[in-house]
């Protein structure tokens, strides 16, 4: 039985990043597939190389960080909001993305 992170599932030291990554990267294709958008358009609404616009499309982000991504979001127009909280029992909080 796997967990809900895949990329943990599969071993990847970074596995928490990768799914939030992940999941920035599926917004980001739904905004851009929800416009009708070429990926050179999106590209040069996002300021980034088509060719690296594509590989994110792809699931091939290790190259962009956290921030580029949400930086993208506000460019399609997207609010995004951080909220720290107290974590629950454990001595480690956790990241995730929450879609409204």
């Amino acid at each position: 039985m796997g967990s809900d992170n895949p990329y943990a599932d599969l071993g990847f030291p970074d596995a928490d990043e990768m799914l939030i990554k992940a999941k920035l990267a599926h917004q980001i294709a739904q905004i851009v597939k929800s416009r009708h958008l070429t990926q050179q358009r999106a590209a040069d609404l996002l300021s980034m190389p088509q060719p690296k616009l594509s590989e994110m499309l792809r699931g091939k982000f290790r190259g962009i960080s956290q921030a580029k991504m949400i930086e993208c979001l506000n460019r399609l127009g997207r609010d995004v909001e951080i909220v720290v909280k107290k974590g629950g029992s454990s001595s480690l909080g956790r990241t995730q993305v929450v879609v409204a």
